[in-house]
């Protein structure tokens, strides 16, 4: 579940699951769970779980297979983070958030205006 901590809700996904990636509990070649599975495991949106899975797909962490899923990627050789890359690599993934979201908004507004009743001259 995502705290309340003031730390972008995808930014706590995408480091739960980097851990796991580091740690072995997800192996190389290994699937991630689907993202109606972990907007359940986090309690958030699938928009949520895009952005996270984004941020881990920008460090070459995981890789998507179009129809097949997202797994680990098999070679475990990531290039090496200074602090440089790793502040670029947030601001990335807060920037993809945020696009994320304002596709949200107009997508609303676009309903709200074109499915509403139709005004007769």
């Amino acid at each position: 579940m995502v705290e309340k901590t003031g730390r972008p809700g995808y930014l706590q996904i995408a480091d739960d699951l980097r851990t796991q990636i580091r740690t072995g509990s997800l192996a190389p070649g290994a699937a991630l769970p689907s993202t109606a599975q972990l907007c359940q495991r986090y309690d958030v949106s699938a928009s949520v779980v895009k952005a996270a899975i984004s941020v881990l797909r920008t460090e070459g962490l995981i890789v998507g297979q179009q129809g097949k899923g997202v797994f680990v990627r098999e070679d475990t050789a990531t290039p090496a983070e200074g602090p440089a890359s790793s502040e670029v690599m947030e601001q990335l993934a807060q920037m993809r958030s945020t696009l994320a979201a304002l596709g949200d908004r107009i997508a609303d507004l676009e309903k709200a205006v074109f499915q509403g009743p139709k005004r007769s001259r």
